[in-house]
């Protein structure tokens, strides 16, 4: 057990959620890692990198057979952030893991999603970690398919822990890994970079908190599911409007080697990720000869 390279598994859909589960489960099965869980208590789906400030975590011990697992009341970042403290562990994992999660993060999309926030974190602190999700589609996926994409990633997780133990593993990216609807009949590999997909989203007025559809972690709409149940307080109020969030349509970039083109055609796509989020080089010249004439513009003004 001591030898064994240590994984801490976060996500955003919450602790009970059947990606979790199923990565945790399959991790376990190989007897190769020691498995701990911090993940949120209950869905924090395109919550993105908020974390929480003013107020403590609640935490409790849940079980999960194989590993040490807590579930905490904070977002993914949080869960990532307490679960490589060694506030809750003993030791510092070797690997972060984020997932599975429902639903793909490709292009845009990566910003809002919390899956990748909570590798996104463990890499602010110097830690390896990888985000993972499955591109599920209602009427065609199974929650056996999470199995098989965990499955899938284990080459990948298992080549990872080699090139740390090597000390030959890049610090300076993280790696989000999308899987297809069809993940049994994949393609394999494909290293990919981040697009510029995005699902346009727009507002509708509804009369209650349970109409219309559910809204994935990736922004996409699962018209055909139950809504949560739960309302805020605040909505039942009779002077209140109750607005939800609706797909509008979607934009994709006509950018090549991107990764929502090619999990699309069924590949899993691997995408190394940073976090700065520099505009390019066009927008960069043109603020070079603009803010000096607003700069000059400014001083002439006052006089």
């Amino acid at each position: 057990m001591e030898n064994r390279p240590t994984i801490l598994v976060t996500n955003d859909d919450g602790i009970d959620a059947p990606g979790l589960q199923a990565l945790v489960r399959v991790l376990v099965s190989t007897q190769r890692y020691n498995v701990q869980v911090c993940a949120p208590d209950s869905e924090k789906s395109a919550v993105s990198h908020c974390i929480t400030w003013r107020h403590p975590l609640t935490v409790k011990q849940v079980h999960i057979d194989g590993a040490t697992a807590f579930a905490a009341s904070g977002t993914p970042a949080d869960c990532a952030s307490l679960g490589i403290s060694k506030a809750l562990f003993p030791s510092i994992a070797d690997l972060v893991v984020s997932g599975i999660n429902m639903g793909s993060n490709c292009g845009y999309h990566i910003i809002y999603s919390g899956t990748v926030a909570g590798a996104r974190e463990a890499f602010f602190n110097d830690l390896p970690s990888v985000s993972i999700s499955y591109d599920w589609v209602g009427g065609k996926s199974s929650v056996d398919d999470y199995t098989l994409a965990a499955e899938a990633c284990l080459p990948i997780i298992s080549a990872i822990l080699a090139e740390i133990r090597n000390q030959a593993y890049p610090q300076k990216c993280f790696l989000n890994i999308d899987l297809p609807t069809d993940v049994a009949n994949n393609k394999g590999y494909r290293l990919t970079k981040q697009g510029k997909s995005i699902f346009r989203m727009g507002w509708k007025q509804v009369t209650s908190d349970m109409q219309g559809g559910k809204m994935l972690s990736t922004m996409t709409m699962e018209a055909n599911s139950e809504a949560s149940a739960e309302t805020e307080t605040s909505a039942t109020l009779p002077d209140n409007l109750l607005f939800k969030r609706e797909v509008k349509g979607a934009h994709v970039d006509d950018e090549v080697d991107t990764d929502y083109q090619y999990v699309r055609e069924g590949y899993i796509t691997v995408t190394p990720l940073a976090a700065l989020s520099r505009a390019d080089g066009d927008s960069y010249a043109f603020f070079q000869n603009w803010l000096p004439s607003v700069a000059e513009h400014a001083s002439t003004s006052s006089l």
